[in-house]
């Protein structure tokens, strides 16, 4: 059966973080690819502050070129075109009628699984897919694993889910930092891809 890794997410921008994370959840959990989804018309953000996602897709392209493992979905752009809001519910289904041989690993930052409950029909998306949560350096220290471990059984328990853990190291970037960086005339070096970098400074992205 193969295995196929889901990377979704705003991607606004794509960075390193992104890219390190698909990487560790493909090594320790032997995917033959990752798809990179980003999202559509993401209900739960404030959309004054996402780039079309014609132009996401751009730059998430940029950043996986050359890595073979990884490949760009544009699932979710449909579904924005149309001003519809998508959900990781309705992704998942999708995929799987697609390739219902295929056995799918959502990939997620473990403080995500608190909020997965809220999300649009967990029930279905715990039944698509095997949840990877990767587990951030404070995440480890004791007190915050125990309720992180406190959460997972709980969703297990409810909803028969099947989750793991995945492990990173360091790298604590997100995309508001980048834009901050951007909007502020500091170097994003080392935070994004060159591709991803020279894209958002040629369209002068964020500033």
């Amino acid at each position: 059966m193969k295995r196929i890794g889901i990377m979704g997410g705003t991607f606004n921008p794509i960075h390193n973080g992104h890219l390190a994370i698909a990487e560790k959840a493909r090594e320790q959990f032997l995917l033959e690819k990752v798809l990179f989804i980003p999202s559509g018309v993401p209900y739960m953000k404030d959309l004054k502050a996402v780039l079309p996602v014609s132009v996401r897709c751009e730059m998430t392209a940029a950043a996986i070129s050359g890595k073979p493992y990884f490949e760009l979905s544009d699932i979710e752009t449909a579904d924005a075109a149309q001003g519809k809001n998508t959900y990781t519910y309705e992704t998942l289904q999708k995929l799987k009628t697609a390739d219902p041989e295929a056995a799918y690993y959502f990939i997620l930052g473990a403080d995500s699984l608190y909020d997965m409950e809220h999300w649009k029909n967990p029930d279905l998306i715990f039944q698509y897919c095997t949840v990877l949560a990767a587990v951030r350096g404070e995440e480890k220290e004791a007190s915050l694993h125990k309720k992180l471990a406190g959460q997972i059984q709980y969703l297990q328990e409810k909803y028969h889910a099947s989750i793991a853990m995945l492990k990173m190291e360091g790298m604590e970037l997100s995309s508001t930092q980048i834009r901050k960086c951007v909007k502020e005339g500091k170097s994003n070096q080392n935070m994004v891809p060159e591709a991803v970098a020279a894209y958002i400074q040629e369209h002068h992205l964020y500033e």
